[in-house]
C-alpha cells in the first residue's frame, strides 16, 4: 500500500526505467565531441581514394571556392575534391544524419523499437517511381531518376495514409498500411523489370536499389540539406512531446497533447525527409534502425539530446560507410546499402534480442 499524498513507487507497464537523464554539461560535451568527429571524419575521408590528397589540399580547394585563399592544386586534382569527392561525402553525412533522425523519431512515435524511416513504404514507392523512368521512360524526359523516386515515395505515403485513417488511423494500422504498402509496390517495382529491363539496365535499376551515392551532385546536397535542416527543427519543436509518447498515447492525450495532429505532422515531415534522401541515394536500410538504440544508450532518451547525437551519429557512421564502400574493391564500387546491411545485421540481431529480454 502507498500511503496518502506520498508518489506512487511502483513501475508503470510497458515503460522501462531509462535511468537518471545526463547532465545538461555530459549533454553538451556529447554534441560537441559528436560535431568534432564529423568534422574530422569529412576531412579524413576526403583524402581517401586513388588520388594523392592531403588534408592540407582538401582545406585549400574548399578556401579556395569559398574565397577565403586559393589553391596550388592542378584543375584535375581540383575537380577531383571538388566536383567529386566533396558533395558525395556531404550527402553521405546528410543521408546518414536524415534516416537516423526519421529512426529516433518513428520509433517513440509507433513506440516500436524495430520501426525505421521505411516502415512507412516510402522507399518501395520510390524505387517504383525510379524504375517507371528509368525502364518505362515514364515522363517522356521530362522527369529524372530522382524526381521519379520523389514522386513514386509521395504516392506511396499518400496511400499509406488512406489506408490506415480507412482502418481507424491507431499506430498498429500505420504499421500494417505500411507493410501493405512496401509489399505492393516492391511487387511492382519488380514486375516492370522483369517484364520490360534488359541485362544492362537491370543492373543499374540494381545498384540505385542497394543505395548509391556515386552521382551524388551540388544540387542534392543543397536540396537534401535543406530538408534536413526544417525536419530537425520540427522534430526538435516536438521533443517533449515524443518524450510523452513513451507512456502512451492516452498518457500523452491526458497530458494535453494533441495525439492525432502531432502523429500526422511528424509522420509527414519524417516521410518528406526520407523522400528526398531516397531519390538522391537510393534505399540505405539500417541506418535508421541501429543508430538511434546507439544514440540512446549514449545520452538517454530525452529527445532533446537525442535527436540531435542520433544525427551526429548517423552522418559519422554513413560518411564511413560510404569511404569503405567507394575503395574496398577499388576501382569497382560496391552498393552503400549492401555495406550497411552487413553492418546492422549484426546490430539488428543484438537490438532484436535485447528487447526480447526486456519483454
Amino acid at each position: 500500500m502507498t500511503a496518502p499524498g506520498a508518489p506512487d513507487a511502483r513501475p508503470r507497464r510497458g515503460v522501462r526505467d531509462a535511468g537518471p537523464p545526463p547532465r545538461r554539461g555530459a549533454g553538451l560535451a556529447l554534441g560537441a565531441a559528436g560535431v568534432l568527429a564529423l568534422v574530422v571524419s569529412l576531412a579524413v575521408a576526403l583524402t581517401i581514394g586513388p588520388a594523392d590528397i592531403g588534408v592540407g589540399d582538401v582545406w585549400s580547394v574548399v578556401a579556395a571556392h569559398l574565397g577565403l585563399g586559393t589553391s596550388d592544386l592542378t584543375p584535375i586534382r581540383d575537380g577531383i575534391v571538388w566536383q567529386l569527392r566533396l558533395p558525395r561525402t556531404l550527402l553521405a553525412a546528410v543521408c546518414g544524419a536524415g534516416l537516423a533522425m526519421c529512426g529516433a523519431v518513428m520509433q517513440s512515435l509507433l513506440r516500436n523499437p524495430l520501426a525505421d524511416p521505411f516502415v512507412l513504404g516510402v522507399s518501395s514507392g520510390a524505387s517504383t517511381g525510379a524504375v517507371l523512368v528509368v525502364v518505362l521512360g515514364v515522363g517522356g524526359g521530362a522527369l529524372s531518376v530522382s524526381s521519379g523516386a520523389f514522386l513514386g515515395a509521395l504516392v506511396s505515403f499518400a496511400l499509406v495514409l488512406l489506408l490506415s485513417h480507412t482502418l481507424g488511423g491507431t499506430t498498429d494500422r500505420v504499421v500494417l498500411a505500411g507493410v501493405a504498402a512496401m509489399q505492393l509496390f516492391s511487387a511492382l517495382t519488380s514486375f516492370v523489370v522483369l517484364t520490360s529491363a534488359d541485362a544492362e539496365t537491370t543492373r543499374g535499376v540494381l545498384f540505385w536499389l542497394l543505395g548509391s551515392l556515386g552521382g551524388a551532385g551540388w544540387t542534392d546536397v543543397w536540396l537534401c540539406g535543406a530538408v534536413l535542416a526544417v525536419a530537425l527543427v520540427v522534430c526538435l519543436a516536438y521533443a517533449r512531446t515524443l518524450d510523452a509518447f513513451a507512456f502512451g498515447q492516452e498518457a500523452a492525450a491526458a497530458l494535453g497533447v494533441s495525439v492525432a495532429r502531432t502523429r500526422l505532422v511528424l509522420l509527414c515531415v519524417t516521410a518528406l525527409l526520407t523522400a528526398a534522401l531516397v531519390s538522391s541515394a537510393g534505399a540505405i536500410g539500417f541506418v535508421g534502425l541501429v543508430l538511434p538504440h546507439a544514440a540512446r544508450a549514449l545520452c538517454g532518451p530525452g529527445h532533446v539530446r537525442l535527436l540531435p547525437v542520433t544525427a551526429l551519429a548517423g552522418a559519422v557512421f554513413l560518411v564511413w560507410v560510404d569511404t569503405l564502400a567507394r575503395t574496398v574493391l577499388d576501382p569497382r564500387e560496391v552498393p552503400v546499402g549492401v555495406v550497411t546491411s552487413l553492418i546492422g545485421v549484426p546490430a539488428f540481431v543484438a537490438v532484436l534480442y535485447r528487447t526480447r529480454r526486456t519483454r
